[in-house]
């Protein structure tokens, strides 16, 4: 079994993800200790939240994580919400060509009024929908921020493209077989191992997924890699799959970092290069995850569903056999099903049989294998997805006892 260094904690973990903690220092500046606390430290967007309260107005570098909140409020991680308005100024234009700027200039009564009442009107409704936003973030990103795929005119265009991609961005089934130093067992270490470090950057679920169809793809691609480069396979994947999907990736020294310096930055790029050269720098690879978030648009459900169909479609990441022989769109709607089964005792609604075209014929065997891996989760000697679902912000899912039998064959 392989040993992956991987010093990630548990500790209390903020509604925002993909946050890298500013008070890291580069591994070339001082020597790290073993155990580290990147979690629970002051994210850069709060440090900007509050140099806006501080300041009075926001700097031009400062932003907004979530793309639902309007660009000139600052809304800081208290309770409270600040709007800025700078001063209205009058520029015009002197005798010598030049800019002159007054401070301050003379409006009649009714227009200054006028003015006043639309103030007041911009304040409260920016101030709603800042409130509206800074709630809407204490959501896991993953179950709001793919809103894209929420457009239903759009819908059906989204779903044949996907379904025309996954067939040519997908690994292929018993890939291991071209590289006889690495095992199936291997696989699942080093795919626990990328869960723990998306949690420790707080990247997106989609992004673990991304780096993990990276990673088989890549292997599909090539032959005889060395057990010893495995992990940095997987470490390039997750760094490729997060320039990608993050708005603020994890630096080159960070993924250097997670590996307890194992490899180099000279080596890590190398696996860069070699990756996306192999996959042909082909990286919009549909995924479970995306295929879900388009069948909640078309059927949504409640919380305690869609984290279990998360919970359980990440453990499908786990293991290469049998889920590899199926597309991540039989993936998704058997995990859709699974979930809906054991909260509501409900399974493939006819919505999405209709938009998919699948029937239970269809999804029936992903989901035999995918109710026996959530049997067995408990007892997995690997528990980070588990441990993962735990949380109050996924609903505390993973302690959903799986049901004994489905009905269906």
């Amino acid at each position: 079994m392989m040993n992956f260094s991987s010093n990630t904690h548990c500790g209390s973990h903020t509604s925002k993800e993909n946050i890298l903690p500013s008070s890291k220092v580069d591994a070339s500046q001082a020597q790290r200790p073993k155990q580290r606390t990147v979690l629970g430290v002051l994210s850069e967007n709060e440090q900007r939240g509050r140099s806006v309260s501080k300041g009075g107005q926001f700097s031009k570098h400062s932003s907004v994580s979530d793309s639902s909140q309007v660009t000139f409020l600052g809304c800081t991680s208290s309770s409270g919400y600040d709007v800025y308005v700078e001063e209205a100024c009058e520029v015009v234009l002197s005798v010598s060509g030049q800019e002159e700027v007054s401070q301050s200039y003379h409006l009649d009564t009714e227009t200054s009024a006028l003015q006043n009442e639309a103030l007041r009107f911009l304040l409260e409704l920016s101030s709603s929908q800042c409130q509206e936003s800074c709630m809407q973030s204490e959501k896991d990103e993953s179950l709001m921020s793919d809103e894209v795929l929420c457009v239903s005119e759009y819908a059906k265009e989204i779903h044949k493209h996907l379904r025309q991609s996954e067939m040519k961005l997908r690994a292929k089934p018993g890939h291991l077989e071209k590289h006889p130093e690495i095992t199936s067992n291997m696989h699942v270490v080093l795919v626990d191992w990328m869960v723990e470090v998306a949690q420790e950057y707080k990247l997106r679920t989609e992004t673990l997924h991304l780096a993990v169809n990276y990673l088989d793809r890549f292997l599909s691609g090539t032959e005889f890699i060395k057990r010893g480069n495995l992990q940095l396979v997987g470490t390039a994947a997750l760094l490729i799959a997060s320039k990608y999907e993050e708005i603020y990736p994890p630096k080159l020294n960070d993924f250097v970092y997670i590996t307890d310096s194992t490899y180099t930055k000279v080596q890590l790029i190398q696996m860069e290069h070699f990756l996306l050269n192999v996959l042909a720098f082909k990286m919009a690879a549909p995924t479970t995850n995306q295929f879900f978030r388009l069948f909640m648009s078309i059927h949504p459900v409640c919380a305690n569903t869609e984290n279990l169909s998360l919970y359980v479609a990440e453990l499908s990441l786990l293991e290469i056999e049998p889920f590899l022989h199926y597309t991540p769109s039989i993936v998704a709607a058997a995990a859709f099903c699974l979930a809906s089964y054991t909260v509501n005792k409900s399974l493939w609604p006819d919505s999405l049989s209709v938009f998919t075209g699948y029937t239970m014929a269809d999804i029936g065997p992903c989901l035999n294998e995918l109710h026996k891996l959530y049997i067995r989760a408990e007892s997995h000697p690997q528990q980070a997805i588990r441990d993962k679902y735990k949380s109050s912000k996924y609903c505390c899912v993973s302690w959903i006892s799986p049901p004994d039998t489905l009905p269906v064959s």
